[in-house]
């Protein structure tokens, strides 16, 4: 896998169409297998399955482990007569079908899988529980859960002194012992439904990309369980450092992300049992797992807990290969895709080969005009993830439009668009076609576009703009939309660039 030319979608489960406010594991869901499977895709790339945050983003998430029960389809819970038609009919959204309604579908999510849990039988029990054996992790996220209700969703630090610390919580929680129960019901639906939708795309050929944030929230089961593992202040229940990155591309003072600091001594300690674990689940969820930020491994950006920007970080040494030679005893030739964007060093070249993993290139940060950058697609290594766009980017359209002519012209004469017509055509400018060209004609294994850009979109369809914390991750599309998108250029070019070559062996 990752060896062979392909080509992949990126397209995240919140996008998809649905009548339930996001999107779900549903019918939808294995149409767009069917379409991309019919193209000549062989990948299929989403963003983190895991709970989002206040922000709705699926990078700073409870937990690192648990998936996200706003993806759970509401027809199955019909279908398994644990819901009334009323039920199911209450979910039914009746806001914009091109705007993922968060708030909405948490409300009646949640409302319904609570009515569901009632009317579980002695079967579905029985499945629950060989579910929580095989997932070691599930006791502790649902004690969390059931906690931080009975908390009244304050963050684990703020709550009683008998709760904020996971040993001592343990010995107390005989009173939420049916709430705890009902947030193991919600994962073992979640992945029920998950792993039914897996084995479609991997019957249709298509090898589901995962995504692995690599860090995890303070406010998450994560640290709360595991609180020696972290930077953090036993008694205070405060960090010491936080996560972030240097000034870059994306933002001019850096991004201050918060999230609490590794300890990689003490993880060493245990051997990674913390990270196996992790890396575990994330494997059986996909077939590649794709770690965000990798290049913190060879070495991080440590910013003062009490800074207002990241620009007063420093940088720290991470584990390097004394992980990831952990990681290979216990998974050999692991699907892992390096993220490693952003600010680079020889570290990172070194820790990059020394794993053999591939990393990414992104065409829209090639396109300098007084450099020959490592994303432009002339340079791409076999060994590489081509990307015409990421989440964190703009649509290839949108990028057209709001780059500097010298950047723009380069751009076009790069990829051979000729003309002054550039940002015409109606409903797929030939400019983007000829970028997107550009990157399937390039060395790299594996091309990736995302649904925007396979539609055309503009920069309104952005999923999301880092550094800005507000109407991200809202993206959503219809049916209508799905069918209508180019079938027979997208098959021509996986064809004649020769990216159809079956993913499994």
């Amino acid at each position: 896998m990752l060896k062979k030319r392909g080509a992949g979608v990126l397209f995240h489960i919140s996008s998809m169409p649905s009548p339930y406010g996001v999107g779900v594991f549903g019918k939808s869901t294995k149409d767009f297998i069917d379409k991309i499977c019919d193209m000549g895709f062989t990948y299929w790339q989403v963003l983190p399955f895991n709970p989002t945050d206040n922000s709705n983003s699926p990078y700073c998430s409870p937990s690192a482990f648990a998936g996200n029960y706003l993806f759970i389809n509401p027809e199955t819970l019909y279908d398994m007569g644990l819901i009334s038609d009323k039920d199911l009919h209450s979910n039914i959204y009746n806001g914009s079908p091109y705007t993922a309604d968060y708030e909405f579908a948490t409300e009646k999510r949640l409302a319904v899988l609570k009515k569901a849990f009632c009317n579980i039988t002695e079967s579905i029990s029985k499945e629950i529980q060989n579910f929580e054996t095989e997932n070691p992790w599930l006791n502790d996220y649902a004690v969390f859960m059931a906690v931080k209700d009975a908390e009244g969703g304050k963050p684990w630090w703020q709550w009683s002194k008998t709760h904020s610390h996971r040993n001592s919580c343990m010995k107390e929680i005989s009173m939420l012992e049916k709430d705890i129960s009902f947030w193991k019901f919600v994962q073992y639906i979640f992945f029920r439904q998950w792993f039914e939708i897996k084995e479609y795309a991997n019957s249709k050929g298509i090898a589901v990309i995962g995504d692995m944030p690599i860090y995890v929230a303070m406010d998450s089961v994560d640290v709360w369980a595991n609180l020696p593992l972290f930077l953090i202040d036993e008694k205070t229940l405060k960090p010491e450092k936080v996560a972030g990155v240097p000034p870059d591309y994306f933002s001019e003072d850096g991004q201050l992300w918060g999230n609490p600091i590794y300890d990689w001594k003490k993880m060493k300690k245990d051997g990674y049992s913390w990270w196996l674990s992790r890396l575990a689940t994330a494997l059986k969820t996909y077939d590649v797992v794709r770690i965000d930020h990798f290049r913190a491994f060879a070495s991080y950006w440590e910013v003062p807990a009490d800074s207002e920007t990241a620009k007063t970080g420093e940088w720290k040494e991470g584990p390097k290969m004394d992980f990831f030679s952990k990681v290979f005893e216990t998974f050999p030739d692991a699907p892992i895709i390096a993220e490693d964007l952003g600010s680079f060093g020889e570290d990172v070249v070194k820790l990059l080969e020394d794993t053999g993993f591939p990393g990414m290139k992104v065409v829209q940060f090639g396109f300098d005009p007084n450099a020959d950058s490592g994303h432009m697609p002339h340079n791409a290594v076999p060994n590489s993830i081509n990307y015409v766009g990421t989440h964190d980017n703009n649509t290839i359209l949108g990028w057209l439009w709001e780059a500097s002519e010298e950047e723009r012209k380069f751009a076009l004469e790069y990829t051979g668009f000729s003309g002054d017509n550039w940002g015409d055509g109606g409903y797929y400018s030939q400019s983007c076609r000829k970028i997107i060209e550009a990157v399937w004609k390039s060395a790299s294994n594996v091309a990736v576009i995302s649904f925007q850009d396979m539609c055309g979109f503009g920069s309104d369809a952005r999923m999301n703009i880092p550094g800005v914390p507000d109407k991200n991750w809202r993206f959503r599309t219809t049916e209508d939309t799905l069918n209508s998108i180019d079938f027979r250029y997208f098959r021509h070019i996986n064809s004649i660039f020769r990216r159809m070559y079956p993913v499994f062996d």
